[in-house]
């Protein structure tokens, strides 16, 4: 099926953010599609994992589309909070995935866990694997990870998701501060991103 480049594909995502992250990634010459107007349900993501998820997405848009699909599955890990929200990352934000929901509820429950963790580092990491499927056959799935730390507020209006509280590794921005441009060569779809360039 592989054995030249993908022409055609289909990105796996109900998340505007994402689609348009993914899409300024993929090489120019990939004729993308997207789920908006598809009328396709999403699927029960009941995997363990980011990976287990990212596949079911993968293989279910494929299957219903029959177009090689490459679904993302990300999340926010916080070691205080025993690596949540991780996989639930999203549901954190309830029904519609809203993410200042999500950051409140983060800050709730680090309050809890320790009420002077605004004066501390708190580590924490993205996650995000992506996956490319055929139908009902994986044809690759890998994962990117950056670590950083939890800002104890929100900054900067840019990206989406958990990306105002977000600050990586040796930098004093949050995600939300930086350029999506810069952004983009620095976070964990990246360098997920880089592990399946061959294949695209």
């Amino acid at each position: 099926m592989l054995n030249k480049k993908i022409k055609k594909l289909l990105i796996g995502t109900n998340n505007r953010g994402k689609l348009k992250e993914i899409r300024d990634l993929l090489p120019k010459n990939i004729k993308t599609f997207s789920l908006s107007g598809l009328k396709i349900k999403s699927p029960k993501e009941n995997g363990k994992n980011f990976s287990q998820n990212s596949l079911i997405k993968s293989k279910y848009y494929s299957k219903k589309t029959g177009l090689i699909c490459l679904a993302d599955d990300s999340g926010l890990e916080i070691d205080l909070l025993k690596k949540r929200p991780g996989i639930f990352s999203a549901r954190w934000g309830g029904k519609n995935s809203n993410f200042s929901k999500a950051i409140k509820k983060i800050f709730r429950e680090l309050n809890k866990k320790d009420k002077n963790w605004k004066n501390k580092k708190i580590k924490a990491r993205f996650v995000c694997a992506l996956s490319l499927s055929f139908l009902n056959k994986k044809i690759i799935c890998v994962v990117g990870k950056v670590e950083g730390t939890i800002s104890p507020e929100p900054k900067g209006n840019n990206g989406f998701g958990y990306d105002p509280i977000f600050i990586l590794k040796n930098k004093k921005k949050t995600f939300g501060e930086m350029k999506p441009s810069q952004k983009y060569k620095l976070d964990h779809r990246y360098i997920a991103f880089k592990k399946i360039k061959k294949f695209l």
